[in-house]
């Protein structure tokens, strides 16, 4: 066997099990979320400044809104090519993040002509806020 075939073969089995390892733990960081909202919702720790904002049970929301938030979840489809977009939360009710932080989200109203009026926005830290008068208040989603 030529000098250079046994060189490259000393560094191929540690690549490839170098590649195996990445490829394993970048498996199971795109598949513990799903595996996480598989089961009961956990909690999400809201920041410091939603703290006194009202909340919503996940029970309590209209159908529709728990709809979007299982398609944020699973990451699509969407039904609007909107949704997914940046939240600019330009009316400073959200805590202030850096553009980009937040997506917002339709949430289907039954009747109406164009969009509606509610919304699901999505924080970077996997929080959620449910609107139903199109960004004037939200309300904290306690899952």
């Amino acid at each position: 066997m030529p000098h250079h075939t046994r060189a490259g073969a000393r560094y191929t089995l540690p690549f490839i099990l170098l590649l195996l390892t990445a490829l394993a733990l970048a498996g199971c960081s795109l598949i513990a979320p799903r595996a996480r909202n598989a089961g009961a919702p956990l909690e999400m720790v809201y920041p410091r400044e939603a703290r006194d904002m009202p909340a919503i049970q996940y029970n309590d929301l209209p159908r529709e809104a728990k709809q979007t938030l299982q398609l944020i979840d699973d990451g699509g489809p969407f039904p609007y090519h909107q949704d997914g977009q940046t939240f600019e939360n330009r009316e400073g009710i959200l805590p202030d993040r850096a553009t980009g932080y937040y997506h917002e989200y339709t949430v289907e109203t039954p009747g109406s002509d164009d969009r509606g009026a509610r919304r699901i926005i999505s924080g970077a830290e996997g929080e959620r806020y449910y609107t139903e008068d199109h960004y004037d208040s939200f309300k904290r989603v306690i899952r």
